[in-house]
This record gives structure tokens, C-alpha cells and sequence, in this order.
């Protein structure tokens, strides 16, 4: 079952007296439970693609179905909503705050809901539980590797369990043994929670971690199914 619906999906940006359209009339589904890799060269779209699915952006036209909304049609404050409950995000540059420490960080964005203190503290207490940090909960971001920052962002992005994970190059940062370490997180968060979960990758790697693999080149879409790997 399609859980992402894109039909004429169209963003289109003006750059002086220049029309620039990385998306054009693009139709796309994404099944739910998958785990999928966007790959394209760089100014293919791929990041325009993932904040129009995660509600950061708006199309210029078209539609854009999750669980059967069409997202596009939602008020500002609807669409804030939907994605703060549904949707979880992962910056190639962990953007945590650097004030707060991993517990405070993964806590943050369940404030906005209606929990108690004990109901936030058993949610953050298993995500970071999940990732593999609970150790190092009383830490500052400056206090950790980068491949524990990431660690810490996965968890902040799973805590509200969201019905979809967004990364956005979530490796780009990070040496190469972190980098499978990270998407080894990744590929057994997707299998464990269910959840769909879309990377955004230059990294042709990343393939061998996920079930499907779809390529942007010039607004169009190339999809390459990929077997699991036990990487």
C-alpha cells in the first residue's frame, strides 16, 4: 500500500529572471515500510523532494498524498501539526542545541505535546535506549563524536513516533566506520519500528542498506529496486 502519493508534483524557484524547476510534474509513490534511497546529482531535487514530503516547503503545483491527506491543501498551522506528529527529521549536521545535553536534545520536540514529565522521560529514555547512547544521556553535543551526535539526532527524530523518518544526507559528515554504523541504525530502525524511511544519499553505498533505490535526473524519476543486504 502506497503510503506517499505524488502526482504533477512541480516546485519551481526564480533565480533573478531565471525559472530553475528541480522538480517537474513528478509522479511518485512510495510504498509503506520501505526503506529508500534518493540519489541524483547535486541541484536534482532530492532535498527540494524530502522537505515538500516532510511539509517544510510547498509545491508550486500538484499533489502530494501521505496516508491518504493531501498535505498541499493544508492552513500553515495544520501542516505544522501533521508534522510534528508525523514526521521525523535527520540533518546531515545533527542540528542539536549545543546547550542542552542528549536527554534535553531527543526530549525537545515532545514539549509541544500533551505528556507528562514521566511519559517524556519513558519516551526519550527509550530512544536513546534504541540508538545505542543511553550512556552518554548527561552529555553535551561538544562532549561527543560525531557519530554520536547522529546517534542522538536518530533518536530525537524516532521519539515522537513519527510515520515517517527523513534523512537528509545523514552520512555526509561522518568517517567511513561511522557511516555504516549509521546506516546499520538506520536499516534495523526501519525494521524494528516499521516505519518508512526515505535517505537522501550521494553515497552509492547507501543502496546496499535499503530496499529501494530511485534516482532524480532532470525532474525525472529512475527507480531500481535493490535487494537487502546484511552489510
Amino acid at each position: 500500500m502506497s503510503l506517499i502519493e505524488c502526482r504533477r508534483l512541480t516546485r519551481e524557484y526564480t533565480r533573478g529572471k531565471n525559472a530553475i524547476r528541480p522538480l517537474d510534474e513528478l509522479d511518485f509513490d512510495v510504498e509503506e515500510g520501505t526503506f529508500l534511497a534518493l540519489m541524483g546529482p547535486s541541484g536534482s531535487g532530492k532535498t527540494t523532494l524530502l522537505n515538500l514530503i516532510a511539509g517544510i516547503d510547498r509545491p508550486t503545483s500538484g499533489e502530494l498524498r501521505i496516508g491518504g491527506q493531501d498535505i498541499t491543501k493544508l492552513s500553515r498551522s495544520k501542516l505544522g501539526a501533521w508534522r510534528a506528529a508525523n514526521v521525523g527529521y535527520i540533518f546531515q549536521l545533527y542540528n542539536l542545541v549545543p546547550v542542552l545535553t542528549a536527554y534535553e536534545n531527543v526530549e525537545l520536540p515532545l514539549l509541544i505535546h500533551p505528556l507528562s514529565r514521566r511519559e517524556r522521560h519513558e519516551r526519550v529514555a527509550t530512544a536513546l535506549d534504541l540508538v545505542g547512547i543511553s550512556d552518554r544521556h548527561d552529555h553535551f553535543p561538544r562532549q561527543l563524536s560525531g557519530g554520536q551526535e547522529q546517534r542522538v539526532a536518530i533518536a530525537r527524530a524516532i521519539v515522537t513516533n513519527p510515520t515517517l523518518l527523513l534523512a537528509d544526507e545523514p552520512t555526509g559528515d561522518l568517517d567511513r566506520e561511522s557511516s555504516r554504523a549509521i546506516l546499520n541504525l538506520l536499516r534495523d530502525l526501519n525494521r524494528e519500528l516499521g516505519r518508512t524511511l526515505i535517505v537522501v544519499t550521494h553515497d552509492p553505498g547507501t543502496s546496499e542498506y535499503a530496499s529501494e533505490t530511485v534516482h532524480l535526473e532532470n525532474g525525472r524519476i529512475v527507480r531500481e529496486a535493490t535487494e537487502e543486504n546484511a552489510a
